[in-house]
């Protein structure tokens, strides 16, 4: 996986919190957004986060794992708790896995690993993505898009080229936020302000890629350098 999941921690009691996220902290695929020991807090928090997982405590005070993984609205939930009898709803719920406590390294990684598959297979059957562009929201198809790139004027703020000729500029968004959406097997990082569909390559070498995009005022197609922190990732992509 190229990509790190990007997951929520939620535990009530502090102990088991702290360790909980020092164990996640060591699997490399893994990246903690944030820890709560409080769900309301949790819940407040995330619909303004961005995450992929949520690996949630099941027997707390007030709002228990099971009805936060309800209110999470189908986010892909991994629960531990020191009790078995509730293994039976929570996967109820479909739950990616149950761990019992005390939690093991191997255990975790193993329903990692589990998260990984089941979050990539979701996104390749996807068809499109909901972004926020300058025209409005928009349902951006993953068959149309061949690049996206940093706009000029604002950072935060990318520019998409579509295959009718169409750029659209998408606002507000990270990389990481696009990667974490985008099929991994489709589409590759080259560079700190570039995203590529794989379709959209004609030519590479170790340092630049010429692509068949020619956008508007353009005599030739693009080329666009592949920075060396990408390369073997997208080596990896186009040799494979």
């Amino acid at each position: 996986m190229n990509t790190k999941l990007r997951c929520l921690l939620l535990d009530d009691e502090l102990p088991g919190l702290t360790y909980l996220r020092m164990l996640c902290e060591q699997i490399p695929d893994l990246e903690v957004v944030k820890a709560f020991n409080d769900p309301l807090k949790l819940m407040q928090a995330s619909t303004s986060l961005d995450f992929d997982l949520c690996i949630l405590d099941i027997e707390m005070p007030g709002l228990n794992g099971l009805e936060v993984a309800q209110l999470l609205q189908g986010k892909p939930v991994i629960f531990i708790t020191a009790y078995k009898e509730f293994a039976a709803e929570a996967f109820d719920l479909d739950a990616i896995d149950y761990i019992r406590k005390p939690i093991q390294k191997e255990r975790l990684e193993k329903a990692v690993a589990k998260a990984a598959k089941l979050i990539e297979k979701g996104k390749s059957e996807k068809q499109f993505m909901q972004l926020n562009t300058n025209k409005g929201k928009a349902l951006l198809g993953f068959e149309q898009l061949l690049l996206i790139t940093s706009a000029e004027k604002d950072k935060r703020d990318k520019i998409a080229y579509l295959e009718n000729g169409i750029e659209i500029i998408l606002k507000n968004i990270s990389f990481e936020q696009l990667l974490s959406q985008l099929p991994e097997d489709s589409f590759c990082r080259i560079s700190k302000k570039d995203i590529i569909a794989l379709k959209a390559v004609r030519f590479f070498t170790h340092h630049e890629i010429t692509t068949t995009i020619q956008p508007e005022g353009y005599e030739k197609e693009l080329v666009l350098t592949l920075g060396d922190n990408f390369r073997k990732e997208f080596m990896d992509k186009v040799t494979s």
